[in-house]
């Protein structure tokens, strides 16, 4: 158990002494989740929009693939995105390879599947008198639109949060797409991996106490957004 506590130690040094290759890879990981989360919400919450109002061919198609996605594994989804991206692949003139808008891509990918779905199943349990009141009093489209956004403003940065949770913590498509590269397109996860294989546990501990941190502070986001959804 020594080496835990010497860990420990070292990963408060680390964090308190304003370590350069920590403090990189966490300032990485928050540039790219923020652009993946982005891209996820200004794609994702239209079509839960769509998904979840409008009835249309193929609608239990859609929904099916959105659900199966859920649960897609993240290196299948590095794997798709590498081949895309390659020198060899259809957008390899893009140079999206080793870069962190090629994360980006993953990542979006990633959390695209949890806002459509979550954004679809709140917008199927609103409720309907608020559209019925809304037509009796005249309201346009454009102000239908906005005040059921309004009703559901909980659901949707519920839907956000759990997105960037799961963005934020993964591993599979960051290393695939970025290379892991120091300084550049190192994340705090792939730094994990990458310095726990190397022997560096007090790095490896202090990158997940961060992790930590800021997976716990999404969570009691979410939290107090249920409470005030439900009060």
């Amino acid at each position: 158990m020594d080496y835990l506590w010497q860990g420990l130690a070292q990963a408060f040094a680390l964090l308190l002494s304003g370590d350069p290759e920590t403090y990189s890879a966490i300032w990485v990981t928050l540039r790219v989740s923020s652009l993946s989360i982005a891209a996820t919400l200004v794609m994702g919450i239209p079509a839960g929009f769509v998904l979840g109002r409008f009835n249309f061919p193929g609608k239990g198609l859609a929904r099916l693939v959105v659900d199966t996605l859920l649960s897609f594994p993240t290196v299948v989804i590095g794997l798709v995105v590498y081949m895309l991206v390659s020198h060899r692949g259809p957008l390899g003139e893009l140079e999206l390879l080793f870069s962190l808008p090629g994360i980006a891509v993953g990542q979006t990918i990633l959390g695209l599947p949890i806002v459509v779905a979550l954004t679809a199943s709140a917008v199927e349990n609103a409720d309907p008198r608020m559209e019925e009141t809304l037509l009796t009093l005249g309201a346009s489209r454009r102000q239908q639109l906005l005040a059921t956004v309004s009703e559901l403003r909980y659901s949707l940065l519920a839907a956000a949060i759990t997105a960037y949770g799961r963005i934020i913590s993964e591993v599979g498509i960051s290393m695939m797409i970025g290379g892991n590269i120091k300084g550049s397109t190192r994340t705090i996860t792939t730094a994990i991996a990458l310095e726990t294989n190397k022997g560096k546990f007090g790095l490896g501990l202090a990158l997940g106490l961060v992790l930590l941190t800021l997976v716990f502070f999404i969570n009691l986001v979410l939290h107090f957004l249920k409470r005030s959804s439900e009060a």
